[in-house]
């Protein structure tokens, strides 16, 4: 891509976060030969979790809206921690794959919707490169009650 990636963010007016703590006995972000396989990030701003609860329709509830753009900051914690690991996101060839968890209602059958936060946001950044292949899991709870979690498999150039 012309100009890199840190031109694209600058772009798009996407600044990356500081890499989550983990919080428990795991890493980040780990390579293994071309590939970067992320943790799963939660939605965390500035450390703190912006909301929590199930994702659906109705009071109390997180809204399909909000939870997406829950999922786009999700994504944007997995790539600022594979940038931490492996320096530069220019080294990214490809998203490989995306795996969304949707702390659901049990009536809430949308977690497509929701994830789709996260795989704009990675065609935004990477264009061609950024589509990938994708689940999206409806779940009863995620961790410290975080409405969605989002992990991603990249590949690095050589």
């Amino acid at each position: 891509m012309a100009g890199g990636i840190a031109a694209r963010l600058a772009e798009l007016n996407i600044t990356l976060p500081e890499v989550a703590a983990p919080v428990a006995t795991y890493v980040p972000a780990v390579i293994s030969g071309r590939r970067v396989y992320t943790s799963g990030q939660l939605p965390f701003v500035d450390g703190v979790m912006p909301k929590t609860g199930k994702v659906g329709e109705g009071p109390g509830l997180v809204a399909p809206e909000a939870a997406a753009g829950y999922a786009r900051q999700c994504a944007l914690n997995a790539l600022a921690a594979v940038k931490a690991l492996v320096g530069s996101l220019d080294r990214v060839a490809r998203v490989v794959k995306v795996t969304g968890f949707v702390a659901s209602d049990p009536s809430f059958t949308g977690q497509p919707a929701v994830i789709n936060g996260a795989s704009q946001v990675l065609s935004d950044i990477f264009g061609e490169a950024g589509v990938h292949a994708r689940s999206a899991v409806g779940v009863a709870v995620l961790p410290l009650d975080a409405p969605v979690e989002v992990e991603i498999i990249i590949d690095l150039s050589d």
